[in-house]
């Protein structure tokens, strides 16, 4: 898959699309979120843990201190914000490679931190076009699974 694209109107419906490719996912995904500050790479990732089932009370936020939150779901969610890392060995120490190549989904916003654009799974970059206004490209690289390939189109028939 080269890559499918999809607008988003407004913050609601960024969600929405994040929800709606939650609920798709039925095994263990890598997903890289790419986008400036501001490009609603967070509210994405809110969107996917809804989806998941992770319970409406639980704040998802993005863990820049923390760099990784965990949170329950039908597919555990490994959610990191790489922004400030400043040594990879931070993820050594986290465990990372068991986590985002484990059992449940992990999300990665800043995957550009890892230092390799080839990481194989579901990189979606979003794209501030104003103020409300996103593009939302999504693309699988290397080994990901390709049966992501029609949950994306329908994730993007449905939002034409």
């Amino acid at each position: 898959m080269n890559g499918l694209t999809v607008a988003s109107n407004d913050e609601s419906q960024t969600l929405r699309i994040g929800e709606r490719l939650g609920q798709l996912l039925t095994q263990p995904t890598l997903i890289l979120l790419q986008g400036d500050l501001g490009a609603g790479k967070t509210v994405f990732a809110r969107g996917i843990a809804r989806g998941l089932g992770v319970d409406t009370d639980t704040p998802i936020t993005s863990p820049t201190f923390t760099l990784m939150n965990h949170y329950l779901a039908r597919l555990d969610l490994y959610h990191f914000d790489l922004y400030r890392l400043t040594d990879p060995d931070e993820l050594i120490e986290l465990g990372f490679d068991e986590y985002a190549f484990g059992a449940g989904v992990a999300l990665i916003e800043w995957p550009e931190k890892l230092g390799d654009r080839d990481t194989p799974g579901l990189w979606v970059h979003l794209k501030r076009l104003d103020d409300e206004k996103r593009e939302i490209i999504f693309s699988l690289r290397g080994g990901a699974d390709e049966s992501l390939a029609v949950s994306l189109q329908e994730i993007c028939n449905l939002n034409q």
